[in-house]
């Protein structure tokens, strides 16, 4: 019989494959777009349309995730970004390759992780309730984060030194041949435990059911409509932060190609989730609901993005960094937390579908907005309207927070 300690340590071992896979190119993504002869703006909505792809196919996937099984949705996106990663590393070798072409392979990196989102979360929560864990979700996501930061640590550093040492092409063939072992662990490994595909007569009939019953649980519910509403302004603004703090080093640091600064940037945003996921009791001891940690979250981030924004040190910029990251990787469990909670098992995974669609949707318009200020203002600028941004956040989570809904009733629990 399956145990709980199990299913924790095949998510736990799952995340740190496909984390330091996925993790070789983070450090060093925008810098090898601009090397490939794309603009800053350019860069920028290179990355939109991996937004693009994320907002198209979250739900379609999601949807997968609940009929198929969520191990194929897992194996299926593995696939999709082993091929789109070798189709980026084709194009940076092709001299002015059309940007319709890196539009094309930023859409399908989008479409692979979209096969990842909400399938991941809802294998681990179907697997916990089916063998009788007793512990906090807070706790176990907590865990799957301080796995999270060590691979991509790990990754991000090492992404950025190979790249040092030899060119920028080198972690993307890297990252290639760690998804191949990404698959090979997720085939022998991952196996759908507490959730029973329904025998399908009708595959369209059932998706259209699904997405009806996905809406009652997700935008229709209001505790879980708002929070998910909250995501356009913080992931939208997140995901900018974190591609443009490379360049932005780079340029407080006064060296265009040194790129294990780059890759220790990235490096800075893991070691802040390993430090964000070991702080979850401690942050659940301090705030009665999670709604509290959210609030206080965004609006400290808000501050730093500000900070951020007006400084010229390279150290002081550096640390700032570090401070939004870990914000933002102590709250994200409670989050997850929060959701799942709130979500029953039949629709789980489409429902985080259209939770991290929502999240990409804001990518999508807010990535190449900030892009286009660092055109043309330059990156302090840009961050500082990424805190104007972020601030739309707060309305809906004080929306949340007045729902009361379950989650919300006693004090978060802290077990590990």
């Amino acid at each position: 019989m399956t145990r709980p300690e199990q299913v924790l340590r095949t998510y736990i071992t799952l995340t740190v494959v496909s984390t330091a896979a996925s993790s070789m190119i983070w450090g060093v993504n925008t810098l090898f777009l601009l090397d490939a002869g794309l603009s800053i703006g350019e860069a920028f909505v290179a990355n939109a349309f991996f937004t693009v792809g994320m907002v198209l196919f979250e739900v379609p996937t999601g949807v997968v995730a609940d009929t198929v099984g969520r191990r194929t949705s897992y194996l299926l996106g593995t696939i999709t970004l082993f091929v789109s990663t070798l189709l980026y590393l084709l194009l940076w070798q092709q001299t002015g390759a059309p940007f319709a072409a890196w539009a094309t392979a930023s859409v399908l990196l989008g479409l692979g992780f979209t096969f990842f989102s909400g399938a991941t979360e809802a294998w681990l929560v179907d697997g916990l309730n089916a063998t009788g864990y007793r512990g906090s979700l807070d706790a176990a996501f907590a865990k799957g984060q301080i796995a999270s930061g060590v691979a991509m640590l790990g990754g991000s550093i090492g992404g950025g030194l190979l790249a040092q040492w030899t060119n920028l092409g080198v972690p993307y063939a890297v990252r290639a041949a760690l998804l191949g072992v990404t698959f090979v662990v997720a085939w022998r490994a991952m196996h759908d435990i507490g959730f029973t595909p329904k025998p399908r007569v009708s595959v369209v009939a059932e998706m259209r059911g699904i997405l009806r019953s996905s809406l009652d649980h997700g935008l229709l519910n209001p505790p879980v409509r708002w929070v998910m509403l909250a995501a356009p302004f913080t992931a939208g603004v997140s995901v900018y932060g974190f591609y443009a703090a490379q360049p932005y080093l780079l340029e407080l640091y006064g060296s265009s190609d040194s790129y294990a600064i780059a890759g220790l940037s990235a490096g800075l945003v893991a070691g802040a989730q390993i430090l964000g996921g070991a702080s979850a009791s401690s942050v659940a001891r301090v705030f009665r609901r999670r709604t509290s940690v959210m609030l206080a979250a965004v609006g400290s981030v808000v501050v730093v993005l500000v900070l951020i924004g007006l400084t010229t040190s390279f150290w002081a910029a550096f640390v700032l960094l570090a401070v939004w990251s870990v914000l933002f990787a102590a709250v994200t469990p409670v989050r997850q937390a929060y959701l799942n909670e709130l979500i029953p098992s039949a629709q789980r995974a489409t429902v985080l579908s259209s939770d991290s669609l929502l999240g990409s949707a804001g990518g999508v318009v807010i990535q190449p907005t900030l892009g286009r200020a660092a055109d043309v203002w330059g990156y302090g600028p840009a961050y500082l309207l990424g805190a104007v941004i972020q601030l739309l956040a707060l309305p809906f989570i004080l929306l949340a927070r007045r729902t009361h809904a379950a989650p919300e009733g006693e004090r978060i629990p802290v077990a590990v």
